[in-house]
């Protein structure tokens, strides 16, 4: 999972529900920064067991590049509500229909960007209908199922899950996680308050992660689909990925002809991992994207 350096929204930042035509969605909601042109808007998708607070770090310097950027708890993650067990409520288009409503209660085509599963989610968006957004940018996202070692730990989860509950199955894998795993860095130097991680944990809803880790082992390639759509694409990642190897970020990259960036010292989460370098490639793409237009 993503651990975010701290679960506090930025300066200036606000939290509060966005209120869609497929209901209310938590989200972080980053206004430009004082003094700054405004650029554009950009939506933030987060991944498996994230949260919108995967992507605090960014905003501040984004904000200072010109661009709001709203990220958003999709539906049964942690602060936006969902069922508990009805799996099929989780079903990738439901979900990318969220995305739609998302940006169409924005006001104003997005740059569209998911992680992970985020991104996964946010192209089956594309699919549908492209026109709410400027770009889509795949953050550690890669053209179809994870790697097997992924695949096999998401199995454990959903095993976990037929038989624990959440508090149960938290419990596990704080014991089978390192020291150094448990220990999250923040900003000021301190750790993270690991009551925030569980709390995002707990507030996430079973049926999501089930639904979702299904989704995540059986995803087909859809990257021909996705390169017939007139939008400019960006691939981004770490520089190691043990989720979807670079190998094949490369090559999707090639086929959707879309701008290639390796953040170097980032591994599955260049957002927490490097958020400086992060923003500043996505910032330099979504600007090529407003001059271009």
């Amino acid at each position: 999972m993503s651990r975010p350096a701290t679960f506090l929204p930025p300066p200036g930042a606000r939290a509060y529900s966005l209120r869609t035509a497929r209901g209310a969605f938590a989200v972080v909601d980053a206004p430009v920064a004082d003094g700054v042109e405004p650029r554009g808007v950009a939506l933030l998708l987060p991944g498996f067991t994230g949260s919108k607070e995967d992507f605090n770090p960014l905003h501040v310097p984004l904000a200072e590049r010109g661009y709001r950027t709203v990220a958003v708890d999709g539906r049964g993650q942690f602060e936006s509500d969902g069922p508990e067990s009805d799996e099929s409520a989780y079903a990738q288009e439901e979900l990318a229909r969220d995305v739609l409503a998302q940006a169409e209660a924005l006001g104003q085509p997005v740059h569209l960007l998911g992680h992970s599963l985020g991104g996964q989610i946010s192209r089956a968006a594309v699919l549908l209908d492209h026109t709410p957004f400027l770009s889509f940018t795949l953050m550690a996202s890669g053209p179809a199922q994870i790697s097997p070692s992924q695949q096999q730990r998401v199995k454990l989860l959903r095993d976990a899950l037929a038989v624990m509950g959440m508090a149960q199955v938290w419990d596990a894998i704080q014991a089978m996680e390192t020291p150094e795993e448990t220990e999250t860095p923040r900003l000021d130097g301190g750790l993270d308050d690991r009551d925030d991680l569980r709390r995002r944990w707990m507030g996430t809803k079973p049926a999501q992660l089930l639904a979702t880790g299904r989704q995540l082992c059986t995803e087909p390639d859809r990257v021909a689909e996705l390169a017939a759509v007139p939008l400019p694409f960006h691939v981004l990642s770490g520089a190691q990925d043990d989720t979807w190897p670079l190998p094949l970020l490369d090559d999707m990259a090639l086929r959707l002809n879309a701008r290639r960036t390796v953040v170097e010292g980032a591994e599955h989460s260049p957002n927490t991992d490097r958020p400086l370098a992060t923003a500043h490639a996505l910032a330099g793409f979504w600007d090529g994207v407003t001059e271009r237009d």
